[in-house]
């Protein structure tokens, strides 16, 4: 199914400099050097009969932080109704598209995510506005529970409101070594707060008769509801985008369509009184488009046919596209404050003095572009740019930061990057043979079929991505370098892509559109990178963002050959803190009122002091009614402990082949952390193992009177003095590795059940070679180059499979439901075959997200 076609799907720069684009209205600037942009997959529908499927019109497409992708299409049955579709993708497998059919009377008109990525609002032209979420929290599973409506009035508009957390990304301190310095907290206070500060989670949406609906989500389930006009003259509107203020207000813009006409703006504030939602509205300054006051322009663009925000909580500038048939023209606009003149009979009077000067709103035109082809779609930045720079300065600079850059799609099939402010081109994206750039817009001849072109574009959280549905319903994925506008040197984009990781570190944001990038050379510089600025931090974010830093770096090394055993390393290292949290929370202090340290505090620190080889003496040191467990809980533990078992001897007999990086486990021999994690869970299986000894670890032994649990423990205590202290760590002596080489004749070494081999796309996509894949079709991708070199990633059919997060058998045909983990691969029952109340604290930390913060995806049973 893989395809290899830039041909066929798409063209890119470099190209010469044209007059597409000039700053502050004056046409004539020559644009300077032009990025990079590529097409990294394609995919699209079966070829079904033209009378049952077409392209929904309009057409909303929607990408979540967690790179998560919502669009529509429409279907057309026997008797020629509509079925109007939602359909959901991740970007890592886009052929498993999850369809639903959206219960809209109406064509779909909006698609809105939330902040956290996790749920979706749709709204339709019969003023239907629908949230959906997560069925047991899969990713290709969604349902409907709450909406509103305002019936017979089309929606225009829709967004979530304002949470009130912004963090803003300092580009000119990207060298710092503080996160802190480099992403700061902006005071932005919510929409709407309930009791104690908390944001009110809800929406808003502007419809066609000019109406301004908010529905307020109440802790309760209950949704409240109110409606108000957003002037006292309700007019129509065409188009119109919905801002948010840092002091909590919302602003929304609303044109009627016509360039002759001005482009309004209000400010709505919304509050509840007495159990009762209240919106109260403000008309703010208007402005009209520079091009109607052109005479030379006036009656050229009749029809404004987008108008957008910068970003949903920039509400002071704005992109306004007006448009005829076949061209188009793009304004940029910035709402500033001016000092009112004074004229000198009332300066006479009362002298204005500083600050005593009297202020006005007034909208400014910071940019306008000539005459461009029509364009058919818009998609802005989300990435929260803050430069201490003034923004004209900055768009001067060849410099070119993602997120300064939004992108243009036009009817002849081209992409256009261009600077969100000077509007200059900064790469281009050719879905066909490019024009000639010297040929007016308006001597083209026309066709008489249209070129394919995007409807709809979103890019992505970081904007190294650019998704577009085109106007036959086929999806592409275009990547879009670091910086563009420049070649960039291999240390300066390294050092881009590192920053937009620690930006998705400290966000919680899904890093895929980053990947798109990676080189298999940058690995390794990337993972030891993001590992010194992480240490950089305090201790307290360390903790934080542990786990976060190690999916990170499973994901970055699954791009390498030389890395990929990493992988193994990174995701069990994740499974024993997981497995080492949860068993000391299970630990309760003897006397409640006890101000000393936890047991697990206690624990860890007697351990760490007593390094006596003797797993019995270390014990006597504990308080033991502390481990005092009951026995059902223990027993529903044994699966986990079992592993714990399993994963030391594992270890201690990989010790002779250390010099082999490419072995799973390697990395753990080094770390004095990881196997004091194990040292601590021996000496508790030990405690546990007294109180019920069905719960240990099981051994297959060659003498009957071994105790193999002294035995492992011993070997580990030694290994563990050898690289206890990072900065002086020492080899293993040769009594030790001989110990170990015997191991495998005293004890058997079973088989252990490493994650598999993901099959997802950024492992095996190629530059300058897209894939072509269609939906409901699972492709067969090329092999990836880095699983090739390890063993035991790779699954025989019929092998037995296993739970990764239980450790139990599955059997090699299971016939229980699973889910798997989009981003690492990691495959679980959906349901819990054990109801105790370990077991399901133990399950309850993976019911939203997988282990490594992936999304869970409903897996055939086939595939588990």
């Amino acid at each position: 199914m893989a395809a290899s076609d830039p041909g066929r799907w798409g063209e890119c720069g470099p190209r010469p400099p044209g007059r597409l684009g000039a700053r502050g209205g004056q046409p004539g600037t020559v644009l300077g050097a032009v990025g990079m942009m590529d097409l990294a997959y394609v995919c699209e529908w079966e070829k079904w009969a033209k009378s049952t499927y077409c392209p929904s019109l309009p057409l909303a497409c929607a990408w979540s932080c967690r790179n998560l992708i919502a669009f529509t299409t429409d279907l057309r049955n026997d008797d020629q109704d509509l079925t109007h579709m939602i359909h959901i993708l991740d970007t890592e497998h886009p052929w498993e598209v999850h369809s639903v059919s959206s219960g809209h009377s109406e064509a779909i008109t909006c698609l809105e995510w939330d902040q956290s990525g996790s749920r979706l609002l749709s709204a339709d032209a019969d003023g239907q506005i629908k949230c959906w979420s997560m069925a047991d929290h899969l990713a290709n599973s969604w349902e409907s529970s709450v909406g509103s409506q305002v019936e017979g009035d089309p929606i225009v508009a829709l967004s979530w409101l304002h949470n009130g957390v912004k963090l803003a990304l300092h580009v000119e301190k990207s060298g710092a070594s503080s996160f802190g310095e480099k992403f700061s907290r902006v005071k932005f206070s919510p929409s709407l707060t309930l009791f104690g500060g908390k944001p009110m989670e809800g929406w808003i949406a502007v419809t066609v008769s000019g109406l301004v609906t908010v529905s307020l989500l109440k802790p309760s389930g209950q949704v409240l509801t109110s409606t108000e006009s957003l002037c006292r003259l309700r007019g129509r509107v065409a188009l119109a985008d919905i801002a948010f203020t840092g002091g909590g207000n919302i602003v929304v813009a609303a044109a009627d369509g016509s360039s002759a006409s001005p482009v309004k703006f209000y400010k709505v504030c919304v509050s509840v009184v007495s159990e009762k939602c209240r919106i109260d509205t403000e008309i703010l300054p208007s402005l009209f488009m520079r091009c109607t006051t052109d005479p030379n322009r006036k009656d050229r663009f009749p029809a404004i046919t987008h108008l957008k925000f910068l970003a949903r909580d920039m509400s002071e500038q704005v992109l306004l596209c007006a448009s005829s048939q076949t061209s188009s023209l793009v304004e940029c606009w910035s709402l500033r404050k001016e000092g009112l003149p004074v004229n000198n009979i009332f300066q006479q009077i009362s002298p204005v003095v500083g600050d005593k000067q009297p202020m006005i709103l007034k909208w400014r035109i910071l940019s306008a572009t000539n005459d461009l082809d029509r364009v058919s779609a818009v998609a802005l930045p989300k990435l929260p740019i803050s430069l201490t720079n003034t923004d004209l300065k900055v768009a001067s600079d060849t410099q070119f930061y993602p997120g300064l850059g939004l992108a243009l799609a036009f009817q002849d099939g081209s992409v256009h990057m261009v600077h969100r402010l000077s509007l200059q081109t900064m790469a281009v994206f050719y879905s066909s043979a490019p024009r000639s750039l010297d040929e007016p817009a308006l001597k083209r001849p026309r066709t008489t079929c249209p070129a394919v072109h995007f409807k709809a574009m979103q890019l992505s959280w970081t904007s190294l991505a650019l998704v577009g549905i085109d106007n036959h319903g086929k999806l592409s994925m275009l990547r879009i370098s670091p910086s563009l506008g420049h070649p960039l040197e291999p240390k300066l984009a390294l050092q881009h892509l590192l920053f937009l990781l620690e930006y998705c570190m400290v966000t919680g944001y899904d890093w895929w559109d980053i990947l798109l990038h990676v080189q298999p050379g940058m690995v390794q510089s990337l993972v030891e990178r993001l590992h010194e600025e992480y240490t950089r931090q305090k201790p307290a974010l360390q903790q934080v963002l542990s786990t976060r830093i190690l999916a990170m770096k499973a994901s970055l090394c699954k791009l390498s050959p030389c890395t990929v055993a990493r992988v193994c390393d990174y995701h069990t290292k994740l499974f024993l803190m997981a497995i080492t949290s949860t068993l000391k929370s299970l630990l309760r202090p003897h006397f409640l009122n006890t101000p000393d340290k936890s047991p697990g505090d206690r624990l860890a620190e007697i351990c760490a002091k007593i390094t006596d080889v003797d797993i019995d003496k270390v014990m006597i040191n504990l308080k033991t009614e502390e481990f005092v467990l009951d026995m059902n809980t223990l027993q529903a533990l044994q699966q986990l402990l079992q592993w714990v078992g399993d994963f030391v001897l594992y270890l201690l007999v990989s010790l002779p082949n250390q010099g082999s990086p490419l072995r799973p486990g390697h990395s753990f021999l080094r770390d004095g952390t990881s196997l004091g994690m194990l040292r601590e869970l021996m000496v508790v299986i030990r405690i546990w193992g007294l109180l019920k000894p069905s719960c240990l670890p099981v051994y297959t032994a060659t003498s009957d009177t071994q105790d193999s649990m002294s035995l492992l423990f011993r070997l580990l205590t030694k290994l563990w003095i050898c690289c206890r202290d990072e900065g002086a760590a020492s080899e293993p002596d040769e009594g030790l590795v001989d110990e170990c080489c015997l191991l495998p004749s005293q004890l058997l070494v079973p088989n252990l059940d490493w994650l598999p081999a993901s099959d997802g796309l950024v492992s095996r996509l190629q530059p300058k070679q897209p894939l072509r894949l269609r939906f409901g079709r699972a492709p067969t991708l090329p092999s990836s180059t880095s699983t090739l070199q390890l063993d035991g990633l790779t699954r025989a059919p019929g092998q037995p499979k296993i739970d990764h997060l239980r450790r139990l058998h599955l059997g090699a045909y299971p016939t229980e439901e699973c889910k798997a983990c989009t981003r690492c691969g990691c495959v679980t029952m959906l349901k819990s075959p054990n109801k105790t109340t370990a077991v399901t604290q133990w399950e309850q930390r993976w019911i939203k997200n997988c282990l490594c913060g992936g999304l869970w995806r409903r897996v055939p049973l086939s595939c588990s």
